[in-house]
């Protein structure tokens, strides 16, 4: 799961980021499946804030900063991942899931 946001990093982001994975987790996953891991890309970051946030969580979260590109990956990486399509569909069905 990856989180963007176009400000600084704040800590209420990993609480939500937590929340969204143990969704996956328990709704979207099963015993073949590893756990899921939380990305949440800032502007920018304090380094000490960010690691005292993040310091006793059990689900996998990281947080970085990101540079705005228009580059496109390269196509060995681009073949691997999934399009915004397809993650805005399986959103939707996590999120009608979770409201039932």
């Amino acid at each position: 799961m990856i989180a963007l946001d176009t400000t600084k990093f704040e800590t209420g982001f990993v609480g939500k980021m937590n929340f969204l994975v143990n969704v996956v987790n328990d709704r979207l996953t099963d015993e073949k499946d590893q756990p899921a891991i939380g990305m949440i890309l800032c502007k920018s970051k304090s380094k000490t804030v960010a690691e005292y946030t993040l310091g006793s969580l059990k689900s996998s979260i990281g947080v970085a900063t990101y540079t705005d590109s228009s580059k496109e990956l390269p196509p060995s990486l681009d073949d691997g991942l999934p399009t915004a399509q397809q993650l805005e569909e399986q959103l939707a069905i996590a999120s009608q899931e979770f409201e039932s």
